[in-house]
């Protein structure tokens, strides 16, 4: 009786991801009305938001990124602001401050006034141009989903994403963001030129004067319970293992670790990078209709989660060697764990 009950408890689960499948390509649809190509950048975004993730988007100016975050917004059908970060932007300016207010008998008393990070899906538009105090006020949003002004510390609406953009070619006036706030962003998504066909389709569709009209798809509280679904998604031990190797061998300290990684790379990936390899692997299962991770899952995604969280040194520089060539190198060399055989007793 308990096989047939969990044969059809994991039966109802298979139903539910299916549903959860295809609601995924309806919102890529939906998306792609305005968005033209960018299909694993989209992929990358979903997997963040319904894993509670962040994400850092990086590209040159004019690749819709602001677009294609307000546009998620809507199909989203959640709350959503939009902060330009500029040199002379406070940190008050983000979190809220306290005002003094006299009622009509004449008291004064303080009231605190809520600033744009109390939204769903943040934009921080140009992130690195704000000085480092100002970037610091993310930090306690983005890790406890909360906001301390004064003594007082108040909870995020819930989903909450921070969705941050920079050029990555621009170092005059630019205060690049600290190894310490670049580990919260789950994914550093590089926002490439399209090609050619692609853009051929952009200038046909900006240049008329219609606009697509989009439809939301999935309320705030739709997208918690889709985040509670892909939590339950199974991590096998052996893709445990196997992140933990990719992991270990980013560091050049570890044993593990290969020797181009030893003489290339100055300090590798901590344990918050095998997490969101484990939880991105759960989204792309989820998004695919499956509810255990592959191997497939982790390397797809190792790009984004290791770039931003492995450091470089000059001989690899000179070299000509980025962190994504390493990255690469390591998907190809770090062994798959064995698979334990099951002896007959």
């Amino acid at each position: 009786m308990s096989d047939q009950n969990a044969a059809t408890k994991q039966k109802s689960l298979g139903d539910i991801l299916q549903e959860f499948s295809q609601h995924r390509r309806v919102m890529q649809g939906e998306l792609q009305k305005v968005i033209v190509g960018q299909d694993e950048v989209i992929e990358q975004i979903f997997a963040a938001i319904f894993t509670r993730g962040h994400c850092l988007l990086e590209g040159v100016p004019g690749l819709a990124k602001t677009l294609m975050v307000s546009t998620l917004a809507r199909i989203l059908d959640i709350r959503f602001k939009r902060i330009q970060f500029t040199p002379d932007l406070m940190p008050s300016d983000i979190t809220g401050t306290n005002v003094l207010e006299e009622d009509d008998a004449g008291r004064r008393d303080f009231r605190f006034v809520e600033g744009p990070v109390f939204t769903n899906i943040l934009l921080a538009d140009e992130i690195n141009r704000t000085p480092p105090k100002t970037q610091a006020a993310l930090l306690q949003a983005m890790q406890e989903r909360e906001v301390t002004v004064g003594q007082q510390t108040y909870t995020l609406p819930a989903p909450f994403f921070t969705i941050a953009t920079q050029n990555p070619i621009e170092q005059e006036g630019t205060y690049p963001l600290p190894e310490a706030q670049l580990d919260r962003f789950m994914f550093n998504i590089k926002v490439d030129y399209p090609t050619a066909a692609e853009e051929e389709q952009i200038l046909t569709q900006t240049t008329r004067h219609d606009k697509p009209e989009i439809r939301p798809i999935l309320s705030a509280k739709a997208i918690v319970n889709v985040q509670k679904l892909v939590f339950s998604v199974a991590t096998s031990e052996y893709i445990i293992k196997y992140v933990s190797r990719l992991v270990r061998a980013t560091r050049p300290g570890d044993p593990s670790a290969p020797e181009y990684v030893r003489e290339l790379v100055d300090w590798g990936a901590g344990p918050r990078a095998g997490q969101f390899l484990i939880q991105g692997g759960k989204a792309l299962a989820a998004m695919s209709g499956r509810f255990s991770v592959a191997v497939e899952d982790v390397q797809k995604i190792a790009v984004p989660v290791l770039r931003h969280r492995i450091s470089t040194n000059f001989q690899a520089q000179a070299e000509g060697m980025t962190n994504e060539d390493i990255i690469a190198r390591l998907l190809q060399d770090v062994p798959l764990p064995e698979i334990s055989k099951f002896e007959k007793q």
